[in-house]
């Protein structure tokens, strides 16, 4: 029988992810808050639609309500604790509650560790982030895992058209934070997309990191983006210790999911990065 997947949230990482498994010919439904983004992607070989996850009355209004997966990847907007409410923890209940569904997967945020001192992080460690958004992430991480389903931890993300760091030493406006030491943890687009996939086809349960193999540091990171660029290093100055999520200095391992048999396309930042630079390029 053909497979079936709903995905809520058809952005950066959503819409990879319903191109994926349209390839891999699943029935294949996505859900965008807006109308005009609905009909944006009407051209596209999915089937969309546009409701407000954060209504549940507004779910049950869905043709369909049985899936093999469901993904909630919505996004916040960059929003206060208060969207992170409504759009994470709500939205999962929500979606939780109003379908039948095989498998469910959210896509939550490393961002919840709060280690500052630069060790090693696992599933394992402790995850009690400071501000008011990671503690959302980790009420609807508690949530989805209660009911059998599983928390993809997603790294910093970038790719095509999204990569702050580049953008900001293109127009002028990076700074390398104190000596620079403070660790970078990141994935590309291509990558958040095939784990989401590669999880929804495993047989598993519970939180998994979904981050590249390596951990850099802010300053080697730019000398080798600056290399590529053949530009000088940004100016140093204070640490933005007013993050949304919180500062953090961790170093986030991926080996529960590569125990799967998942490896990232991009295996570090390098490949990824020159990737964009490439492109900008030509």
């Amino acid at each position: 029988m053909l497979r079936s997947i709903l995905i809520a949230g058809c952005g950066f990482v959503g819409l990879p992810l319903a191109r994926n498994f349209v390839a891999a010919g699943w029935e294949t439904h996505a859900i965008t808050r807006s109308e005009s983004s609905a009909e944006r992607l009407r051209t596209e070989s999915f089937h969309v639609c546009s409701l407000d996850i954060r209504d549940g009355n507004t779910i049950r209004q869905l043709a369909r309500h049985s899936f093999d997966v469901v993904v909630h990847c919505a996004s916040s907007g960059r929003g206060n604790a208060s969207d992170y409410e409504a759009v994470f923890f709500e939205g999962a209940k929500n979606l939780l509650r109003s379908l039948e569904y095989g498998r469910f997967i959210f896509t939550g945020s490393t961002s919840v560790y709060a280690q500052t001192d630069g060790s090693w992080v696992d599933e394992t460690s402790q995850a009690e982030p400071t501000r008011g958004t990671g503690r959302v992430l980790r009420k609807t991480e508690e949530l989805v895992v209660a009911t059998g389903g599983i928390v993809a931890r997603l790294a910093g993300l970038y790719g095509p058209g999204r990569c702050v760091p580049l953008q900001k030493l293109l127009d002028g406006k990076a700074i390398i934070e104190g000596d620079g030491s403070r660790r970078m943890n990141l994935l590309h687009q291509s990558d958040a997309a095939a784990a989401l996939q590669f999880l929804a086809q495993s047989e598993t349960a519970g939180i998994y990191n979904v981050v590249d193999n390596l951990p850099v540091t802010q300053i080697d990171w730019y000398r080798y983006v600056c290399g590529l660029l053949n530009k000088p290093l940004p100016p140093t100055g204070s640490p933005d210790l007013d993050r949304k999520r919180g500062w953090t200095n961790k170093r986030v391992s991926n080996e529960k999911l590569r125990a799967l048999g998942w490896e990232p396309i991009y295996a570090t930042f390098k490949q990824g990065v020159r990737s964009l630079v490439e492109s900008e390029q030509n």
